[in-house]
């Protein structure tokens, strides 16, 4: 059962995690400052008098803070020195705003994802929306990122280049010396053990006729006729559509159980 106490405790709490008194929460809110006192919370009869519905929404928007925190809020102490982190969309991370100088969240916009246990103070959280990012991310994934955290051979950062954009990539201590990241995002690529790199239907026509179970396809990649008109469009469509076709295979194989 849910007391008068425990909801009041709660906003103090909740003013303090955001180093706020509770006239200040108050303020922040556009309530009128005395809205939170002590002096509030009962009415002259004795009555225990509770906050509105609107103060109450209207408080955690102003402090970026969810429902859900703020139900812990009231049974977990420690919650008031957090913890969550800040969580935006993926697509609005890419916006200005919404960073600091200092790469920290900054600006409106950004919710907040309950995460506890994490020690970064300045970590926060992008949610995926669609399926641009399949089949590694899909939609509805949410990725922590911990701006102090050390960062391993094979660890995914993220990254915002200099025109803005913000992508994942595997990092990597050794770069391949052969072919580049930019060239790697646009095909696949195939090195031989001569050095030589095979880019798109050129590493995939070497693959077919070497391996058995792939022989049925080599009038597309070697007869010449099949080669131009069926092969190689065949192949490029496919390369270009490879996210969305993956990620409509993840679909086709995940059937959620009635």
């Amino acid at each position: 059962m849910l007391t008068h106490a425990q909801i009041w405790t709660a906003l103090d709490r909740l003013a303090a995690r955001a180093g706020l008194s509770p006239s200040g929460l108050a303020r922040k809110a556009g309530l009128d400052p005395t809205t939170f006192n002590r002096s509030k919370r009962m009415t002259p009869e004795g009555r225990s008098r509770w906050p509105s519905t609107e103060s109450l929404s209207k408080s955690l928007t102003a402090t970026g803070t969810s429902m859900e925190t703020f139900v812990h809020l009231i049974d977990d102490p420690d919650r008031s020195s957090s913890h969550g982190v800040p969580m935006i969309d993926f697509a609005q991370a890419a916006t200005d705003s919404h960073f600091d100088d200092s790469g920290h969240p900054a600006g409106k916009g950004w919710d907040e994802l309950a995460f506890p246990g994490i020690a970064d103070d300045g970590a926060y959280a992008l949610k995926i929306v669609g399926d641009s990012m399949a089949p590694i991310y899909r939609d509805g994934s949410v990725i922590v990122v911990s701006p102090a955290a050390t960062v391993r051979k094979d660890d995914r950062v993220l990254v915002k280049t200099t025109d803005g954009q913000i992508t994942v990539r595997d990092f990597r201590n050794h770069p391949s010396p052969v072919v580049s990241d930019a060239e790697m995002e646009k095909a696949l690529y195939l090195v031989l053990a001569d050095g030589r790199a095979l880019p798109g239907f050129e590493a995939y026509r070497h693959v077919v006729l070497r391996v058995p179970g792939l022989w049925w396809q080599i009038p597309f990649f070697y007869v010449p006729v099949f080669s131009r008109l069926v092969g190689r469009p065949l192949y490029d469509w496919v390369a270009a559509n490879r996210s969305r076709l993956s990620s409509m295979m993840l679909k086709a194989e995940y059937k959620p159980q009635q």
